[in-house]
């Protein structure tokens, strides 16, 4: 049963979506959140909590961090919770998540920095937080207009996208 009267818990661990580029001579680094602003600005209406946990790639994420990931949304008193999170080892964190029960859980991210006019970020983080207010509880990944199942679904590179796995 979701808890409608508790907020959304927006937990940010870093990657492209919050990634910023400072100057021509350096390379794109995580930046402050953007997810705040984003949400702002689309006029979401429901309440949601900024939880700012990590400012991390996540190739650079550790057993550590996944633990601490882990462990905050469990101790949340929502049982809705969006993460942002980089796209290359989302699926290894949906599935350390997967320990979690009671909880909907959404991870989102994006292919291009919510800085940049042609991102996704946006686009995903509207869908998770659509997804978070009707799927049942469970681990799931909302990226590409699609939302999957956090235990069967990965991240092609060379097609550029998430895709489900039997």
């Amino acid at each position: 049963m979701t808890n409608e009267s508790a907020p959304i818990a927006l937990v940010t661990t870093g990657g492209t979506i919050d990634k910023a580029y400072f100057d021509s001579l350096s390379t794109y680094q995580v930046g402050e959140t953007v997810v705040a602003h984003l949400l702002k600005a689309a006029r979401v209406e429901c309440r949601w909590e900024l939880i700012e946990l990590l400012r991390k790639d996540s190739l650079e994420l550790t057993d550590a961090d996944r633990a601490m990931l882990r462990q905050t949304i469990a101790s949340l008193d929502t049982d809705r919770v969006v993460v942002t999170h980089g796209t290359d080892t989302m699926t290894q964190s949906a599935q350390a998540l997967l320990e979690v029960t009671g909880k909907t859980i959404v991870m989102t991210g994006s292919l291009a920095p919510a800085r940049f006019a042609e991102s996704d970020a946006t686009f995903n983080l509207g869908m998770a937080f659509g997804a978070v207010q009707s799927l049942p509880h469970g681990v799931y990944i909302a990226m590409n207009g699609q939302v999957f199942r956090g235990d069967r679904v990965r991240k092609d590179r060379q097609l550029g996208r998430f895709v489900s796995t039997p």
